[in-house]
């Protein structure tokens, strides 16, 4: 199978194309191409190919505007550092969503799952125009929490969620909004309340931690190339960011 790769990370596109080569040696990557811009260009001068390989966001916006460009059938992986968007949406024939760092056996699965697809002749899905539509415009078609019903003083009251700072877990889980006050939430998990949240605003910095975007007073680049972040005051908190996740951070942040 001949496959494009959509990358802007060079050292990423090298990993994928001897990952490739070990795990699936008939899968021929025939270029790579990094940016939106060199990518419109190969799609109006080449075929098809037979699968490919694509980030999520690239230096010069998100690769979705190819796929709303350009009337393609063939599958179509894509590989992000993200892990805000709805993958389920994507688990649907001729696509596929993987994680950044990839692992081995999920990156082997939708690698088959892309083969059996070429084999068979599938099309590339009819509806996959409405997911990337949903997907891109995230706000149109799930509604994020709007507000946190907390109890405070035995009455319970509401939090909106655009003034809740950060998003943390201690013995229990908490939330501190933007004037410092401090809250215990419902909730058993962080994962739990990060399906809730607008992740064009809120980012996962870590296990123990969500923080909103305005949230972020300053990034501190550590010398193993993971990131700390310093949050404004009176929150007067560090969160950090690991060194699989800082690319992707660093995209969501200056986007």
């Amino acid at each position: 199978m001949n496959a494009i790769i959509i990358e802007d990370e060079n050292l990423i596109a090298k990993e994928l194309q001897y990952n490739l080569s070990q795990i699936a040696p008939d899968v021929k990557v025939i270029n790579v191409l990094p940016s939106l811009k060199t990518s419109f260009k190969w799609f109006m001068e080449n075929a098809e190919p037979d699968l490919i390989f694509a980030d999520i966001q690239l230096s010069d916006g998100v690769s979705f505007e190819i796929f709303e460009r350009f009337n393609l059938k063939c599958p179509i992986i894509f590989t992000t550092a993200y892990d805000e968007y709805a993958i389920k949406a994507f688990k649907v024939n001729g696509t596929d969503y993987l994680l950044k760092p990839l692992d081995i056996d999920e990156l082997k699965k939708a690698i088959n799952k892309a083969r059996d697809i070429v084999q068979s002749k599938s099309e590339y899905p009819k509806d996959m125009q409405q997911l990337l539509h949903l997907i891109t415009n995230p706000t149109a078609s799930m509604g994020y929490k709007e507000k946190f019903i907390v109890k405070h003083r035995n009455n319970w009251i509401p939090i909106l969620t655009k003034d809740i700072a950060c998003f943390y877990r201690e013995n229990l889980n908490y939330f501190m909004t933007f004037s410092g006050e401090k809250y215990i939430l419902d909730f058993t998990t962080l994962e739990e309340v990060e399906e809730l949240l607008d992740p064009t605003i809120y980012y996962r910095a870590n296990r123990q931690s969500i923080v909103h975007v305005d949230a972020i007073q300053s990034i501190k680049p550590q010398g193993n190339q993971k990131l700390t972040l310093e949050l404004k005051a009176p929150l007067n908190m560090q969160q950090d960011i690991s060194r699989d996740k800082a690319p992707g951070f660093k995209k969501w942040f200056e986007r």
